[in-house]
Order: structure tokens, then C-alpha cells, then sequence
């Protein structure tokens, strides 16, 4: 594991999460995600690709970071994806790829300036790890998508219990339908390297179609 890959897991504030990201902008793509073979934003796009419907539009990118989500999604269609990340350094390096057609720089951790009922989809991949978000940006997420929307979302198998996201499913009871938890790793095998096992569980559900916020 890279030096900066332990920092991002031990994230304690957000000026070290500014700060992190700030300096892992410019080669976040070659430094960690093509070294380490990462996988989990096409696995992402692969339960999209299974589940989506054609009315799961607009699609926001939640933690986009670079936006590897939307290149890869990008491969299959164009569509109208949107960006949200905290670190505006991350965003300019999405927005050099050309993939959404709207970039917005916001904590997840706050309310979001985004009105409730205006996505049919959200992606995420990465974001719900060591030291970043916490399993109760899902209520915020679930507001600002359409009822029936599509969730598919990458939640780190050490923190899904430990972090509440088990229970905080079982709390959203009745607002979510269809829940399925896929586990998948994280990282392919990389030549000449041990593979790593980190995995993480790609969460697949639907906002129930009878639930809309006012």
C-alpha cells in the first residue's frame, strides 16, 4: 500500500482531506489507480449497466474524485452525468476528461445545495472507505434522488458494520427497495505483485417510488 493511499485511510479533518487530495490530483490516476489495478469503478459501472433503466438519469457521481466513474461509463454512452467531490483539485482532473456535463464542489458531510427529487441514479465509488464518508450522507443522497431512482454505490467491507451502514439500511427500512449487496475486490492482479484481497460491497438498491421528499 502506498504512502498516500495509508493517509487517505486515516483521514482525520478536513483540511488533511483538502490537503491530500490537493497533491494527489495530478497523478491520482497514474499513481494509484493504474498501479494498483483498481477495479472498483468499472465494477460500479458493471451493476449500473445491469440494473439502470432508461428514466435513471440524471446520474450524479458521488466522491468523483478524477473521474474514473465517468470515463468508464463514458465507453458505453453518453450520458448526463454529474460530478460532486470536496476537493476542487480532483474535479479539475474530472473535468479535463470531458465525461460530465456539470461539475458542483461540495462537503457530503452538508446539506447539498441540490433539490430534492432531481437525480434518477446515483454512483459511488471509493467515497464510503477508511476515513472518508460516513453512512449518514445516505439520508441526504436519498433525498436528492427521484422516488424509484437507482442507487449503486462501493461501501468498504471493514467499515460496513463498523461504520453503521448495515444498520443504517435496516433504519432506511420501507424508503429503499430491492437491496443487494454484491462483494467484489477491490484490485486486479498486478504483474510481478501479491494480489490484494481488499474488497468492497457494491450496494444496489432502488428509492421507493412512493416515497418523495418535499
Amino acid at each position: 500500500m502506498s504512502k498516500k493511499l495509508k493517509d487517505a485511510y486515516t483521514l482525520s479533518s478536513r483540511e488533511d482531506t483538502i490537503n491530500l487530495y490537493k497533491y494527489w490530483s495530478k497523478d491520482y490516476d497514474k499513481d494509484f489507480a493504474v498501479r494498483n489495478n483498481y477495479k472498483s469503478p468499472q465494477k460500479v459501472v458493471k451493476y449500473f449497466l445491469k440494473y439502470s433503466k432508461q428514466n435513471d438519469n440524471p446520474i450524479l457521481d458521488v466522491g468523483a474524485g478524477t473521474g474514473l466513474i465517468g470515463e468508464y461509463l463514458n465507453n458505453y454512452a453518453k450520458l448526463n452525468i454529474h460530478a460532486v467531490d470536496f476537493s476542487k483539485e480532483m474535479l479539475d482532473q474530472a473535468r479535463k476528461k470531458g465525461c460530465y456535463t456539470k461539475i458542483i464542489n461540495a462537503d457530503l458531510n452538508h446539506k447539498l445545495e441540490i433539490a430534492s427529487n432531481t437525480y434518477g441514479a446515483v454512483l459511488s465509488s471509493g467515497t464510503f472507505t477508511h476515513g472518508h464518508l460516513g453512512s449518514s450522507v445516505l439520508n441526504e443522497l436519498l433525498r436528492i434522488v427521484k422516488p424509484g431512482g437507482l442507487f449503486v454505490i462501493s461501501i468498504h467491507q471493514d467499515i460496513y458494520v463498523k461504520s453503521g451502514f448495515k444498520k443504517q439500511f435496516k433504519v432506511l427500512g420501507s424508503k429503499i427497495l430491492n437491496l443487494i449487496n454484491h462483494r467484489v475486490k477491490i484490485y486486479g492482479k498486478k504483474k510481478n505483485q501479491k494480489t490484494n484481497d481488499d474488497k468492497v460491497i457494491i450496494s444496489t438498491f432502488r428509492k421507493n417510488f412512493s416515497f418523495a421528499h418535499q
